[in-house]
């Protein structure tokens, strides 16, 4: 059975359930928050969800691409802190800032190409491989340096300080724009082009992928490669918004990425979701983190565990979905 009956919607195909939930999910939080809080019910406030996360939501985007191939990267948070140490440092010796960035991105491209044919041609498995790469990248930044080294740039210093108004006391930050940009060009990559084809194709069955003679190796490869791209460029983002680069930026960020892309629907084994719903699921852990900064009386300590429990309930639900197609 390929479909489910949603009451107001009739028969809905089961791979929109889970995302129907985040979206679910994400009203009524918004909608209690806006009775519980004063003030919490205003277009700012998803304006500043954004605004505050639009790091994460790049990272996302390139760990959606690796989990629909039924992979899993774990480096993308300690790629995220080199890029951002590597700006800074370069910028403190005088760089110039397109070839900073330049640089980072090829950097973190680099990183995520060199994992990705450790994965596919070696065949060892993808967690152990990112994981040594989570390491690598960590270690690099403690080369580098172990404190926090600040970003001066005027050119840094005005980007990070520029808002986009909206009208009516709305406003964005430029990194807004960038990570919606990246959101654009990847679900246009994933549902037009051939390369989003055969990711869905290996993430449901790599065997019969293969044997329909899709190019299974060089999409691996590629899909780490975009992971590594799109971790640098959260990297050069989280540069923007903290002006500092340090060895301890984005720690746990990887498993921040992670649980926004399951939140969002899309399965660890891969060969179904959507980018929406990765953006639907940044935008419930940013909520869960406005929420509390609201309650005023809870630890930061309680997203973790909100988070820790949808994650619980969406795997849940996404194993029900699977077992019922079979």
């Amino acid at each position: 059975m390929t479909t489910m009956t949603v009451p107001g919607l009739g028969a809905l195909p089961r791979k929109y359930v889970p995302i129907l939930v985040t979206a679910l999910l994400l009203a009524g939080m918004f909608l209690a928050g806006g009775v519980r809080y004063t003030g919490f019910a205003s277009g700012q406030v998803i304006l500043n969800v954004f605004i505050d996360n639009a790091f994460l939501l790049v990272v996302a985007v390139g760990v959606t691409f690796v989990i629909l191939t039924g992979g899993i990267d774990l480096s993308v948070g300690s790629v995220v802190a080199l890029s951002t140490m590597v700006v800074a440092t370069l910028l403190k010796d005088g760089w110039s800032p397109w070839p900073v960035m330049a640089l980072v991105l090829v950097i973190g491209t680099v990183l995520g190409l060199g994992m990705g044919a450790i994965i596919q041609y070696f065949e060892i498995q993808p967690f152990i491989v990112t994981l040594a790469g989570m390491f690598l990248a960590r270690g690099l930044c403690y080369v580098i340096g172990t404190a926090s080294i600040p970003i001066d740039d005027p050119a840094f210093t005005a980007f990070a300080q520029t808002r986009i108004d909206l009208g009516g006391d709305l406003w964005i930050s430029p990194s807004v724009v960038v990570a919606a940009v990246v959101v654009l060009v990847a679900v246009y990559v994933l549902h037009f082009r051939r390369l989003g084809r055969n990711v869905y194709a290996i993430g449901g069955n790599e065997q019969s992928a293969m044997l329909m003679g899709l190019p299974v190796a060089r999409t691996k490869v590629t899909v780490y490669a975009i992971s590594g791209f799109c971790s640098a460029s959260g990297g050069l983002l989280l540069s923007f918004y903290m002006l500092s680069g340090y060895g301890l930026h984005a720690a746990g960020m990887e498993l921040d990425a992670i649980a926004a892309v399951v939140i969002g629907g899309t399965l660890l084994t891969g060969g179904s979701g959507y980018l929406l719903g990765t953006v639907l699921g940044v935008l419930v852990l940013g909520l869960i983190q406005t929420i509390i900064s609201f309650e005023g009386t809870l630890s930061s300590w309680w997203t973790r565990i909100f988070i820790g429990l949808l994650l619980f309930a969406f795997i849940l639900m996404q194993r029900l979905i699977t077992a019922r197609r079979r």
